[in-house]
Parts: C-alpha cells; structure tokens; sequence
C-alpha cells in the first residue's frame, strides 16, 4: 500500500513537491480557522489501515501550526490510519530545551510530549541540537540538510572563502562544513542577553581579506548574524557575505537588519514557506523535496 501524504497549511507547496518526487496525489483534507480562532479539521481521504504522512513546519504562526498538526494528528488516527508519521521539516519549540530561571517551563520538552502522543513516529531536519531528539517518546528520524546546501554553495564559492561560526553553538557545526568544503574556518565568541540581543566578544580565525560564509541552523530575527557581521567587517573582512542556514525564519526586524550589511546571497532550505519580506533578500532556496521524500519511502517500506 502507497503512503498518504497529507499537508498541513503551513508548507502546501512543498508537499506538493515531494508527492510529485514520490509519484504519488496528496491526501484531500479540508482546514479552516473560525472566526473565533478555532481551526477546523476534515481529512476527506478513505485511510483506513493506511500509512499517513502529516506534512507541517511547525514554524510562525508557532502555537497555531503545532495545534493544527496536532488536530490532522488525531483526526487521522480516528479514521483508522494504521500509523500516523509527522513530517515535521522545522521543529518549532526546539530552542527552549532547558530552564534560565526557576519560573519557566521546558517548552520543548512540552512540545515532544504533545506530538508523541499524537504522532507514531516523527521526521525532522536539523533539529536546532541534536539531544533535542531525546525529549520525544516516539522514534524520530534526524534528517540534516547539511549536504544538500554544500552542494548549492559549491556551484560558486566566493574569493578566499572562510566559514563562520556565528557563535560557540555553532562550532560543531562549522566543522562539518569545513571538512566536505575543505576551506578555513573562524569562530565567533558571543553572549546571548535576551531573544534578540547579542554581544560579540572575540573572533577566533583570520578573516582579513576573505569572503565570510556564515553557517547556523537557522536565522530567526538575524540578532546573531547582525552581530557576527559587525564583527567580521571591523576585522576588515571583504564586503561579500554569505549567509547559509537550514530554516530561514526571517521574523520581526531581520530582513531590514540583513539588508543594511553586504550580504550577497543567503541560501536556506524551504523547511519553511516564504513570505514577502523575503523577497527583497537574494535568497537562494535549496529544496528538500528528495531527502524528504527518500525518508518517507524508506520508512513506508519498514
């Protein structure tokens, strides 16, 4: 029996490329949201005894997409699905893994719960740590888009090119890059005080004369690369920047503070939807229609 593919709202389009990669027609299922806020689900597809996908970013609107999975998640469980996969590209939530302060939640601990209650099983990409994986009681499968975007950068890496880790957490990260492209890196101490503020204290690397490719998992509100800029730039790098990332959030101010630096291109995945205040960035989206869909047709065979 084929899977079923079912899309969320918040990414039709890549469900679209992924059935057409697998060969197969999207699931029929009906959401809207009442005037009161509520979302309504209708799969109207026959799964009875059927292997079902559920296709949804959890990205912004957060909250309102992670109940919309979760609603797709017990409607298909109602209609006899045999397993309920979530096909979760961007993991939202991922970033709160631990407590600062004695009076807060672990909202991503909450999260995992959640979706494995719902969910049999769960396919991400590049979870923003990798211990993340460990906070759900269903098996998740880790995707990493890491390759594929080593692929896009390749076709045209700029002169003297020198991989950037914006910060510490991102250390690992940049290593992995550095042995498939073989280039220099340089890494970036800073300190986080707030959601959106930054300081940099000190890079680690020579950046002088060379074209910086900044490497993270994902770029949010930009405060991290922002800052990675200013310092990169002060330390006389060239004017030709690079900014890679798995998820492209582009939330709040990001875009504007992007565009003020001279950032030649930011490649990104399409884990997320883009929006219009995208479309002033030279954006280069590397798609992940075939790693997904090689991850659902393996799993569909087990």
């Amino acid at each position: 029996m084929k899977p079923i593919l079912i899309s969320g709202r918040s990414n039709p389009a890549l469900t679209n490329q992924i059935s057409q990669v697998m060969g197969v027609q999207a699931g029929k299922c009906d959401i809207e949201s009442f005037p009161d806020g509520e979302i309504h689900v209708e799969i109207k597809e026959d799964i009875l005894g059927s292997d079902v996908y559920l296709i949804q970013s959890t990205s912004p609107p957060v909250s309102e997409n992670l109940l919309e999975l979760l609603l797709m998640a017990d409607a298909a469980r109602r209609a006899g699905a045999a397993q309920v996969t979530g096909v979760i590209p961007y993991m939202g939530y991922a970033r709160q893994d631990r407590r600062i302060t004695t009076g807060e939640p672990v909202g991503g601990r909450v999260a995992a719960d959640m979706l494995s209650t719902f969910l049999d099983r769960i396919v991400s990409v590049d979870l923003h740590k990798s211990t993340f994986e460990g906070f759900f009681s269903c098996p998740v499968e880790h995707l990493s888009a890491i390759s594929l975007l080593a692929e896009t950068i390749k076709e045209t890496l700029p002169k003297n090119p020198v991989l950037v880790a914006p910060d510490l957490g991102a250390a690992k990260l940049v290593n992995t890059w550095a042995d498939i492209l073989d280039i220099p890196v340089a890494y970036i101490y800073k300190v986080r005080e707030s959601g959106d503020k930054v300081t940099v204290r000190n890079i680690v690397g020579n950046v002088d004369g060379c074209s910086p490719i900044l490497v993270d998992d994902m770029i949010s509100t930009a405060g991290t690369m922002v800052k990675a800029m200013q310092a990169l730039l002060s330390q006389s790098c060239r004017p030709d920047i690079t900014l890679i990332a798995t998820h492209g959030l582009f939330v709040g101010e990001g875009p504007e503070k992007i565009l003020s630096f001279p950032v030649s291109r930011i490649i990104v995945t399409d884990s997320i939807m883009q929006t219009e205040k995208q479309l002033d960035l030279p954006v280069q989206v590397a798609g992940l229609k075939r790693l997904l869909a090689n991850a659902i047709k393996k799993l569909s065979l087990t």
